[in-house]
């Protein structure tokens, strides 16, 4: 069955309330060599949005024990992320912005990892700064806990789905003991160190970016030239032009459903990281610097809360068309 919408039924939350703190933790830390379950391990999660909320009804689904923070005040049910640590073993946390992942994880009178005791994980999911995730590891070592950056990929079908690319980084073996519950959300990469889960999600970003830009640009061109655009998607999607991009986005344009999957605001913020990391490391990358600008027309259009596959909007601007729904779309 579907959760309800805000996780109302974090169940068998009233349990650890009713036992020590203290004894939890030492169970939690004593038990390292058993592998993580519902029975040893208590889950913090910070951020319910599009992809959060999702995947944090893996883990309820599984019998794991949540406690959830959210910046919205009526999706919270910890009233602050230090509330939260300080009843969690694992903290995963997966916001907007990287300010948000600061403020949430190290805020020192507010952040998770102020309260966090010795032997817990941070386990942050948002795309954000791999030097940030450099920062938290090296803060949460020196508390003995740890830290792992482990960005995902998939979308809301991903994530509703438990089909999520995860990319970690950071202490192998901690990367390792997690799986329990990395496999509940999709499947486990491991990049290296920390911050290289970071550095693999923006190159992730990188490539769906020109992909959406040459997706929509082939739908514009396939419409002007009199083709039907659903029978064309569906012609090229089982040839080389197919891409996990065309498969969630392709009928969602034609569709007109533009509702986000992953928001155009959170796309350009990872754009403008790639890019500020490419001016960093002196490499030139010319088609995310246009795929950048062309979803930077979408927020001056007011449309940063649509979904990435919004791009369409910009293409029919330029070329003043508008992709009618077709027959075989409907």
């Amino acid at each position: 069955m579907p959760l309800p919408p805000f996780l109302l039924h974090l169940r068998s939350l009233h349990h650890h309330f009713h036992t020590p703190i203290l004894t939890l933790t030492r169970h939690f830390m004593a038990s390292t060599a058993e592998p993580i379950s519902p029975s040893n391990t208590r889950v913090g999660w910070i951020g319910t949005g599009v992809m959060g909320q999702s995947m944090a009804a893996h883990l309820i689904r599984a019998g794991y024990t949540l406690t959830v923070f959210n910046r919205t005040p009526s999706k919270a049910r910890a009233h602050s992320p230090q509330a939260l640590a300080s009843q969690s073993d694992v903290v995963f946390s997966i916001v907007g912005y990287p300010s948000d992942v600061r403020s949430v994880l190290l805020d020192p009178a507010s952040g998770a990892l102020s309260a966090l005791r010795p032997g817990g994980i941070l386990v942050d999911m948002t795309t954000s700064e791999s030097s940030l995730a450099v920062e938290i590891a090296a803060a949460a070592a020196k508390k003995n806990c740890h830290s792992v950056d482990a960005p995902v990929s998939g979308g809301d079908l991903g994530a509703k789905n438990g089909t999520l690319a995860i990319f970690a980084a950071g202490d192998k073996s901690i990367i390792d003991r997690l799986e329990p519950l990395f496999s509940l959300l999709g499947k486990v990469n491991y990049m290296g160190g920390s911050g290289k889960g970071q550095f693999a999600k923006l190159a992730n970003q990188i490539t769906i970016a020109s992909t959406m830009v040459g997706l929509v640009e082939g739908m514009v061109y396939a419409h002007k030239a009199g083709l039907d655009v659903g029978l064309w998607l569906n012609a090229i999607s089982t040839g080389a032009a197919g891409s996990k991009s065309l498969d969630l986005h392709g009928q969602r344009i034609l569709k007109r459903d533009l509702d986000p999957g992953f928001y155009v605001n959170h796309f350009v913020k990872d754009l403008g990281i790639c890019l500020k990391e490419c001016q960093t490391m002196g490499i030139a990358l010319p088609g995310l610097a246009l795929a950048q600008q062309l979803y930077v027309s979408l927020k001056a259009h007011g449309e940063g809360n649509l979904g990435t596959q919004a791009l369409i909007l910009v293409l029919e601007r330029l070329n003043n068309v508008s992709l009618a729904p077709t027959e075989s779309s409907s």
